[in-house]
């Protein structure tokens, strides 16, 4: 337990207060979503340009050590905004479209911090982490959800594109509801008499490859049961434009303001179902799927466009990442393997979404600054986006008491280009549990499938304990926990030790 004791304190002693008032930057966070190492193209994508992603790296810091905290989304966003590993509270697997709001108002979160600082902040795009507090009704006031941990406005979808509501929700409503035609949503039973995936396939735009058979809407059969609210219903198409609108409209009103800002514009794309908008079908040569990275790249040009117009650039920082690694056949038949040619999602990494090996959380993250950060830099150091609290916290002048995002550390310098190193640990999450450090990587011995049948992705489970070299081996081909048995012990005694050390704020 010694060892833990260490890392605990390591993120006490390192914590540095950056910040004065009159310095501290603009922060726009750009999350992605099922976005892969390799998909782009500053990280060797051939198949798909990304023009825009690319000029943050050509113009900031681009991270080849980079981690969501787990290997699907709503843990991974649940760890970012609260600096609390998702595996430490119950009920943050991946979330219902009608779960409650999984993070306890009372926790410290990243938009709290901004708030303190005295930012003004907004989040638009995938939630996914619940909203409401028991049974919702989606036609009245619904909250707690982002206002309630710290975040002044929001639009946003409340799940994701292929679960039920399909609708926006703006602040505490839905956005364009006609109370004449109300929303009844049901992950239980059918809700009204629309028809279903299941039931009539004839009507589908994108066939089924598993799951999703229940309400269609836009042509697309989803996960759920909803009816009403059509006038309230998005249209997967216009998903991108409308998402990128509200956050340069976000961006416009704080022209004249002297408050600095903090947007965190959580990207749709490239989550299924993919269907982009005409002007990006065709793209590419992989289908939709490269057609909605192409998309995605368009949205985050559009946005360091509003920046450059509103003089806001230089002082500003852009941290471009994404929520877990990729995944091709998820719950929609859309060529996205048949397409797939010689692109590599992975980045040359094992797995990807919901694997315990590195591409399930090795994702890309590029941060710019030009008033702080060098051009073209390119960094080794190991990032972990639970870090992204305390990080902030630091750049503008927030002390965290004791108690508050206990598992984030202050990674500025290795943020800024000024440390090579980072993390000394990191956790990444599965269904099992996985310790980094420096270049080895130890995977919690789990009972499991080899590979996820519906995605065909291999899931890095084992009955026996798993030990990689990761300079050495970069596809965790080679086991070698037998030829190890101390730094096996080790890191199974420093994971128990960080799993037992640190809690939740009482």
């Amino acid at each position: 337990m010694k060892t833990a004791a260490i890392v605990v304190c390591f993120a006490a002693s390192t914590f540095i207060s950056m910040a004065k008032a009159d310095d501290r930057p603009n922060v726009v966070l750009i999350y992605a979503d099922d976005l892969g190492l390799g998909d782009v193209g500053c990280y060797g994508a051939k198949s798909v340009a990304t023009p825009n992603i690319d000029r943050l790296a050509t113009e900031g810091i681009r991270f080849t050590d980079a981690h969501s905290a787990a290997a699907t989304c709503t843990p991974s966003r649940f760890a970012m905004l609260t600096g609390l590993y998702a595996w430490r509270q119950s009920g943050t697997g991946i979330a219902a479209g009608d779960a409650s709001l999984i993070i306890d108002p009372n926790l410290t979160t990243l938009p709290s911090i901004f708030k303190e600082a005295g930012y003004k902040s907004s989040v638009i795009g995938k939630w996914h982490l619940g909203l409401g507090s028991g049974p919702l009704n989606w036609n009245d006031k619904i909250a707690p959800g982002p206002i309630e941990l710290g975040f002044d406005e929001c639009f946003i979808l409340p799940a994701t594109g292929d679960r039920m509501p399909t609708v926006y929700v703006e602040n505490h409503h839905v956005f364009n509801l006609d109370s004449s035609d109300p929303i009844s949503v049901s992950f239980r039973q059918p809700a009204g008499n629309e028809p279903t995936g299941k039931k009539n396939p004839e009507l589908l735009r994108q066939k089924l490859a598993h799951g999703h058979g229940n309400t269609i809407h836009n042509g697309v059969s989803r996960i759920g049961y909803m009816s009403g609210g059509k006038s309230a219903r998005w249209i997967d198409e216009e998903m991108a434009d409308t998402l990128t609108t509200r956050a340069c409209d976000f961006l416009d009103r704080q022209a004249n303001s002297k408050q600095p800002f903090f947007l965190f514009f959580s990207l749709h794309d490239i989550h299924v179902p993919r269907m982009p908008h005409e002007r990006f079908v065709g793209s590419t040569t992989m289908g939709p799927r490269g057609d909605v990275i192409a998309q995605a790249d368009g949205c985050v040009g559009e946005v360091l466009k509003r920046l450059d117009s509103l003089g806001f650039a230089e002082n500003t920082l852009v941290v471009f990442t994404s929520d877990n690694g990729p995944v091709l056949n998820d719950g929609y038949l859309d060529d996205a393997a048949e397409k797939l040619g010689q692109h590599d999602p992975t980045g040359g990494f094992r797995g990807g979404k919901y694997s315990a090996f590195e591409a399930g959380t090795r994702v890309p993250m590029i941060a710019r600054w030009p008033a702080m950060i060098k051009p073209g830099t390119t960094s080794p150091a190991m990032m972990g986006q639970v870090d992204y609290c305390a990080s902030m916290a630091s750049l503008v002048g927030v002390t965290l008491r004791p108690n508050e995002c206990q598992d984030s550390l202050e990674s500025v310098p290795a943020l800024l280009g000024q440390d090579n190193r980072g993390r000394w640990f990191l956790v990444e999450q599965s269904k099992t549990l996985s310790l980094r450090h420096g270049n080895w990587k130890y995977i919690k011995p789990i009972d499991g499938p080899a590979i996820y049948p519906s995605t065909n992705i291999e899931s890095g489970f084992s009955k026996k304990p798993q030990l990689y070299d990761l300079d050495k081996d970069k596809e965790e081909r080679n086991n070698v926990a037998s030829q190890f048995p101390e730094k096996v012990k080790e890191y199974e005694t420093i994971l128990n030790g960080i799993r037992e050390e640190v809690r939740l704020k009482p």
